[in-house]
């Protein structure tokens, strides 16, 4: 544990930071599945909504640091592919 008060302050940041990041990482990972359930059942207004909704979270993530670009990208690309299989 830290001693100088500065410190324990950032070790409060760092862990705030920390579950900010894991909530967008998680909702993230979870529209992504919501997004293939929707694919899978072939529904395509669904497909659609997802998509967009998963993108924007996408967007959001990267834009805070919680994802890398690429990583970002990556699954950008991957929701792109679902998204078109399911058309």
């Amino acid at each position: 544990m830290p001693n100088i008060q500065q410190q324990k302050k950032r070790v409060g940041i760092a862990a705030r930071e920390r579950l900010e990041n894991l909530r967008y990482r998680s909702t993230v990972k979870t529209l992504t599945r919501r997004l293939e359930a929707a694919a899978a059942a072939g529904d395509s207004d669904r497909v659609e909504t997802e998509h967009r909704a998963l993108v924007r979270w996408i967007d959001k993530a990267a834009s805070k640091g919680a994802l890398h670009r690429n990583a970002a990208a990556r699954k950008k690309a991957q929701a792109a592919r679902l998204r078109s299989r399911a058309s």
